[in-house]
């Protein structure tokens, strides 16, 4: 280990930068979120720092550096683009036991600025000792993701409660596994969804509670994994497939995306093709139960959003019934992202100004539709699960009044490396399938919107 990481108070602390440029800015930036008072001198200083300065925010020097300026400093930053210059602030610094950082070239300083994850009072930093800066970029941003945002307020929260914990438990290891209860179950994801009350209750609960520790409370994660490209996963949802004991996982969920879950977990395939399941949706429901009362963290993964034609309502059904602790975490749903890659606005202010999504089966296996809400002047029409009934929706759509020259487009594996984009009109739609073999999953858009596929398609993927 080059350097060893500290902590340093700097609440009211006097700090100086030498440089008032972008470089100087960033690392003011950081100090002031440290509560240092700020001294800048620069021969030259950026309009934005003169403003922070007129704000009394910081104290800025329009001059020349000179050994002076050290007097009185708790730590210096040499932020010029003069080399030399940086090198004698170090040299000085140092002579005077204060702490130097120097911008661009860490060797010469006595410490070096981290790249900070703050869910103060938790502050994380991370640093390649100033040897490859992007790295710890892409290292501070990996970190992020998986950090809930709420997780210093977490810390305060449990800090209320450390004393009493102490009280009731006087052995080290039983406090550890106390806490260890609250992190990793449903209490501490109860506070992450905003429920600070009922955290507290629960916490309460827990210590008045005298069954053994290691009972744990099983929750279940409906969670959306959206309509195919893993980096349409949201940061809650990458947390919660990293803690999960269980996985169910549906027909739609790619490796890519199963590559994220925690690797020791247990993977229940629970796929469902038409008219064919690997479960049945009422033994689907039974099982999230079942595993849950075990006290297993149970992810039941989907694709696209979970509440959107993905029967997550009748899970949770059952769950509730049964008093089962769940959480529904939203994902990118298959007619917003395959329509965003394939370059088709589902609303335009020339052409669509609503929007309906409908399925293209229901559950008796029957297209009964309302034909003439669908059939209205710019109006966008989303179809899930609606290759197998073009020919109906093309024939009732016309029936009830849709010109023929319709634009319609059926999107096959939209977001994904294997997507393609199949134009035509609402007349002739039945015939894409058996031209271009097309399979599901596929998502079919229907209004004038379509026509701006040629210009907006951003996104080709490898043929």
């Amino acid at each position: 280990m080059n350097n060893l990481p500290i902590f340093i108070k700097l609440q009211d602390e006097k700090c100086l930068v030498v440089g008032g440029g972008m470089v100087a800015t960033r690392k003011i930036k950081q100090l002031l979120n440290a509560g240092a008072k700020i001294f800048v001198v620069a021969i030259k200083i950026k309009a934005s720092l003169k403003e922070a300065h007129k704000l009394g925010k910081i104290h800025c020097q329009e001059e020349k550096y000179s050994e002076k300026h050290l007097e009185g400093k708790r730590i210096v930053i040499a932020a010029t683009n003069d080399k030399k210059l940086n090198n004698k602030i170090a040299e000085q610094a140092k002579s005077k036991n204060i702490f130097v950082n120097v911008v661009d070239n860490p060797e010469v300083g006595t410490f070096v600025m981290p790249s900070v994850i703050d869910r103060s009072p938790v502050v994380i930093a991370v640093s390649t000792s100033g040897t490859a800066p992007v790295l710890t970029r892409l290292l501070s941003t990996k970190l992020e993701t998986i950090i809930p945002s709420k997780y210093g307020q977490l810390a305060t929260l449990i800090n209320r409660f450390r004393h009493r914990v102490k009280e009731k438990y006087k052995n080290s290891k039983e406090r550890r596994q106390f806490w260890e209860n609250i992190l990793n179950g449903s209490i501490a994801e109860m506070f992450y969804v905003g429920q600070e009350e009922k955290t507290l209750k629960l916490i309460e609960k827990k210590l008045k509670n005298n069954k053994p520790l290691a009972e744990n409370i099983g929750e279940v994660y409906l969670v959306g994994g959206g309509p195919g490209d893993p980096e349409l996963l949201t940061f809650r949802a990458l947390r919660l497939m990293q803690q999960s004991d269980v996985v169910l996982y549906d027909r739609l969920i790619s490796p890519k995306i199963l590559d994220f879950v925690r690797k020791d977990a247990e993977r229940i395939y629970v796929g469902k093709e038409r008219d064919r399941h690997a479960l049945p949706q009422s033994e689907i429901n039974q099982l999230l139960v079942d595993l849950a009362k075990k006290g297993k963290r149970v992810l039941r993964l989907k694709g696209g959003d979970p509440f959107m034609f993905g029967r997550g309502g009748e899970e949770i059904d059952l769950l509730y019934e049964n008093g089962i602790s769940f959480q529904i975490v939203p994902g990118i749903t298959a007619a917003g992202g395959c329509a965003s890659y394939a370059g088709i606005p589902l609303t335009h202010r020339d052409y669509a100004q609503s929007c309906l999504f409908v399925t293209g089966h229901l559950k008796d296996g029957s297209m009964n539709l309302n034909w003439n809400t669908l059939v209205q002047p710019q109006q966008t029409i989303a179809v899930y699960m609606g290759t197998h009934s073009l020919d109906i929706l093309s024939r009732q759509l016309i029936k009830h009044g849709m010109k023929k020259s319709m634009p319609a487009a059926i999107i096959q594996q939209g977001t994904t490396g294997e997507q393609s984009v199949f134009l035509s009109t609402i007349a002739n739609l039945p015939r894409v399938p058996k031209e271009h073999n097309v399979k599901p999953p596929s998502m079919i858009i229907i209004g004038e919107v379509v026509s701006l596929h040629e210009k907006l398609a951003w996104y080709k993927p490898d043929s």
